[in-house]
């Protein structure tokens, strides 16, 4: 087997178990992942199952990619779509294909948290609440309802278990139901109502979601297995396909989740789960410890391997973790199951000793100080000094604020890993500003902001003395700066700066009925002149400036998506609902986004991470451990189904999360603390430190380095170069970008910068997805009819008469709704285009065959192998139209061409994806063809096999100038063609 040299003994007993159960226990920094990705591939090698018949679960995107291209790199070939994700997308790609079975459309939009608050924000007098309702604030307990629900939904409480729970505490049939003692009937009838007032408020919620066509990250979990209760046959599809089932983290499973395993693997029971209940810190989010015992007394034949080979940390510091969490006892698994005899003290395989140091100081600057003077200490001390090294683990996020400007003072690089807070980043600000004085001319406040950006760079006393005479004379800033008054004495620049940004305004004013609010984003980013200051930026401030527009940038796509036709108005009005609902917008930075950087970030969000040095912060009593907070609306515990532990389960989670902490450091991990926090009374310093063996200096002498102070302190030159990261796959649209430009590849790939799209795009992405909605349709409506006619699952592989299945109503429905309206340069445009769309779908429907066989593959991804490099992409559609034939079909949206006219570029694609197939299916295709929508005409070729290696060179020559991270300039007439035209000092000029 590929790699099992590199495995342990024990490692190598779970990569290789056959069937049956599998409990992998496997501690902090064993190798739970190498293990996980390399029993994936051991199974798909062995033929044990194909790679479509596996699935892995996880519980973050990031995690599931990570062991997606760890299984990519560890087979030789190419293959079939995988079903390693997370639970959620897990759930979702079902009840893509079969939620109508349950009367669901295939069709839903999934709301984020946000979303569902404004959901029921608009729909409150839905709700008949009173209880959760108070006058002054009746917006105030809609987090807290919408948490509820989220852990009814964990639970697997639906709408009608909880109304039947409080219909029998009103009935008083079974005072084992009662939540608590009353002391009298009254108190009693009030909770009864109070619980009856959430009941209803449940349902409601779910009707509101059926009747937007929503759902929850809840509902995935919970509409799948009802569908799969509902429908057995289904379900038996699934059980019979997926041979294999992986759990990674299964530690973190809430109920709902382990019950969703429980049925996929009712029948061949060849389930694999990793966990280590020491590593459980997400009980906030449904989290059930318990699931691993049950587990165990669900499948009594487990097989059981430990592994506790620590690869990544000193032996001193895994001796100080284990002790530590041993306090946690006796709600261990150690001690749980002592039966089965689990010693999980971890073995270290590094020789040396580990570093393990207190740092305590008088007040918090001076922490704050004492761990940058080390850190600056340990960097100089390096014989090849690294940021990346360090990491400043933080117990809340409004600890790191004063870690992160100390660091900016002293110009270390650093990122704060927060995961909220995009929406009060300055950039961000500015653009909001600019959507506010846009819709409203007179909001003095945007346009103040406005006018001290450095792309309009309007002078300090300018700015005041407007100010001040806007003020004086009741005027809007904007009113005074359309005319100026005589006798302002304006400075030359000042006057043509505030000219250009009153341009921008009126053209913006002009645009909102018409574009969407991410095209007056766009526009506005790029004619200001902004993009171009960011430009002008060091490359941290680059990467840093641009992932914040990126992401704000995701959350206008992901409002369009919901709401095409919202105005910018409409959308500031909304945005408004979010403010109100306290909502500070996602932040999701990468860990591994270039260049190095000093790591700031929550022990929850370095879990799975490591460093080799490490500073637990802030180690004082009631900021870790912190002060328990209860569920603002706890679910009745008769409606709980989770084993809950013997001791305090809050500081048992505090306790896994400090040891969580500890066992991220690989060489060093200090602890931090201080007497004085700003309060009135002195900080004692945390229990933790205390149970570690740690107490307070018995001398009050500060340390030397903190009489000196960190700006005496010199920082060592890195000699080492910092490198651009590059991405570990590639596609087609990057290769073409980096042969057409590698500065072009630089401003899309490296840093992402925003563009603005067109009109054929925008066409284009409608007619894929319209006709993916309708081929997904026809499959959909031909399963369940063969399903009710034979009961008993198939797959469609014979003819069919699809315009009987799907109507060319139903089609033009599709198109509606897969309608994009972006990018248009005027309403007749829009409309023409509209027009010649349904004009091209009439056409596309009529010429359809009495009998075809439906699409093999539609909007299918695929992963191959080119040397050490992964290629991705997409197939449109795979046919296979007659037995032994199969065409990959690719759509155009314009004109017909003739073979000889097909460019390079455009052949080269299609023969990428001959490649891809050929690794997938180890076979060739029949064809390779572009279907000119236009003219329903079709081009068809195969690549030779010359072809095929001269561009298997050609792709490889790139990638490796790719890997130089050199992107020089290619200045050439494609530049009137560059998106980034507009920002590139060295395009051509004569554009």
């Amino acid at each position: 087997m590929a790699h099992s040299k590199s495995l342990n003994n024990e490692q190598l007993q779970a990569v290789t178990h056959g069937n049956g159960p599998l409990l992998i226990v496997a501690g902090a920094g064993t190798g739970k992942t190498t293990v996980i990705t390399q029993r994936i591939s051991w199974l798909i090698e062995h033929e044990h199952a194909k790679s479509d018949e596996i699935v892995a679960l996880t519980f973050t995107d990031k995690a599931a990619n990570e062991m997606q291209e760890r299984v990519d790199m560890l087979l030789p070939y190419g293959y079939l779509d995988t079903w390693i994700s997370t639970f959620h997308a897990f759930c979702e790609k079902i009840l893509k294909n079969h939620a109508m079975e349950i009367g669901l459309s295939t069709n839903f939009k999934l709301l984020t948290e946000v979303e569902q608050w404004v959901l029921i924000r608009k729909n409150l007098d839905r709700f008949d609440l009173n209880y959760y309702r108070p006058r002054g604030n009746p917006t105030k307990f809609i987090h807290a309802i919408i948490k509820h629900f989220s852990r009814c939904k964990d639970e697997l409480i639906s709408p009608q278990n909880y109304l039947d729970y409080v219909e029998r505490l009103r009935l008083d049939e079974d005072n084992a139901f009662l939540p608590q003692d009353f002391d009298t009937e009254e108190t009693k009838a009030q909770e009864i109502q109070r619980l009856r007032e959430l009941a209803d408020a449940y349902h409601t919620y779910q009707q509101l979601l059926i009747e937007n066509n929503a759902m929850d990250f809840g509902d995935l979990i919970t509409y799948t297995m009802e569908l799969f209760q509902k429908r057995p046959l289904i379900l038996s599809t699934y059980q019979k396909k997926f041979k294999f089932i992986l759990v990674d983290e299964f530690q973190d499973t809430n109920l709902a989740q382990y019950e969703l395993i429980k049925l996929l693997t009712a029948t061949n029971k060849n389930i694999t789960v990793v966990a280590d209940d020491d590593q459980c810190i997400f009980r906030f989010r449904g989290a059930a410890f318990s699931n691993i015992v049950k587990f165990l007394e669900d499948y009594p034949d487990t097989k059981k391997i430990l592994l506790i080979n620590n690869y990544r940390t000193r032996q001193n510091i895994l001796d100080l973790a284990y002790t530590f969490i041993s306090q946690n006892n006796p709600d261990r698994l150690e001690v749980k199951l002592e039966n089965l005899g689990l010693n999980k003290k971890l073995i270290s395989q590094h020789p040396d000793h580990g570093v393990i140091e207190h740092l305590h100081a008088t007040d918090v600057d001076q922490e704050i100080e004492l761990v940058i003077a080390k850190i600056i200490e340990l960097y100089n001390q390096s014989e090849q000094p690294n940021w990346n090294d360090f990491a400043i683990l933080v117990r809340a996020n409004d600890t790191a604020r004063l870690f992160v400007e100390k660091l900016d003072t002293k110009n270390i690089p650093n990122i704060f890993f927060a995961s909220k807070g995009l929406y009060g980043k300055p950039i961000i600000l500015d653009v909001l500003a600019y959507l506010r004085a846009i819709v409203d001319f007179h909001d003095s406040h945007a346009i103040y902001r406005l006018l001290n950006l450095p792309i309009f760079d309007v002078t300090q006393i300018d700015i005041m003395n407007l100010n001040h005479f806007a003020s004086k004379k009741s005027l809007s800033l904007y009113e005074v700066l359309r005319q100026i008054p005589a006798g302002f004495n304006l400075t030359t620049e000042s006057i043509s700066h505030i000219e250009k940004l009153l341009e921008l305004m009126n053209s913006s004013h002009q645009q909102i009925k018409f574009h969407s609010v991410r095209e007056i984003f766009l526009a506005f980013m790029m004619n200001s002149g902004y993009l171009q200051w960011i430009q002008k930026q060091s490359e941290a401030k680059q990467k840093e400036l641009l992932r914040y527009l990126n992401q704000f940038d995701r959350v206008m796509k992901q409002y369009l998506a919901a709401t095409p036709r919202a105005t910018v108005k409409e959308f500031m009005d909304d945005f408004e609902y979010l403010m109100e609902a306290g909502e500070s917008g996602n932040l999701s930075p990468d860990l591994d986004d270039g260049p190095e950087m000093v790591k700031i970030m929550t022990i929850h969000s370095a879990k799975g991470l490591e460093f080799r040095y490490v500073f637990v912060v802030h180690l004082v009593d009631k900021k870790f451990p912190t002060i328990e907070r209860h569920e603002a609306i706890a679910v009745p515990e008769p409606l709980l189904k989770d084993i809950l532990p013997q001791g305090d389960s809050h500081l048992q989670e505090e306790r896994r999360l400090f040891y969580v902490a500890c066992t991220r450091a690989k060489e060093c991990l200090f602890f931090t603390s201080a007497e004085d926090y700003g309060g009135i009374r002195s900080k004692k310093i945390s229990r933790f430190l205390t149970e570690c063996g740690f107490s307070l200096p018995e001398t009050n002498e500060s340390p030397p380095i903190r009489k000196l102070g960190i700006s005496s302190l010199v920082i060592k030159k890195n000699t080492n170069e910092t490198s651009l990261p590059v991405p570990d796959y590639f596609s087609f649209s990057q290769i073409k970008s980096y042969n057409t430009c590698p500065l072009q590849y630089k401003f899309a790939h490296v840093f992402k910068i925003p563009t603005a799209g067109n009109a054929q795009f925008s066409f284009g992405d409608t007619m894929h997805g319209t006709l993916q909605k309708f081929f997904d349709a026809a499959r959909q409506k031909a399963q369940s009819e063969q399903l009710n006619l034979l009961s008993s699952p198939v797959n469609i592989t014979h003819t069919v008469h699809i315009r009987e299945l799907v109507s060319i109503e139903e089609l033009n429905k599709y198109y509606d709704e897969s309608w994009i309206d972006d990018w248009y340069p005027s309403q007749h445009a829009r409309d023409e285009r509209r027009d010649n769309g349904k004009r091209i779908l009439k056409q596309f429907y009529d010429s359809l065959p009495d009998e075809m066989k439906l699409p093999v593959a539609l909007e299918k991804q695929f992963r191959f192998r080119l040397n050490n490099y992964m290629i991705h992409g997409r197939f449109d559609r795979i046919d296979e139209p007659r037995d032994n034939e199969i065409e990959i079909i690719d759509y155009k949206t314009g004109g017909v061409k003739q073979l000889k006219d097909i460019s390079k570029e455009d052949k080269a694609q299609l023969l990428i994806y001959q490649m891809a197939y050929e690794q997938m299916y180890a076979r060739k295709p029949t064809r390779l063809t572009y279907y000119y929508l236009e003219d329903n005409k079709m081009v068809s070729f195969l690549g030779t096999e010359e072809e095929l290696e001269k561009l298997q060179s050609d792709i490889l020559n790139t990638i490796d100038s790719i890997r130089t991270r050199q992107f020089p300039a290619k200045p050439s007439f494609m530049c009137k063609f560059c998106p980034y035209k507009n920002i590139c000092e060295y395009r051509q000029n004569n554009l």
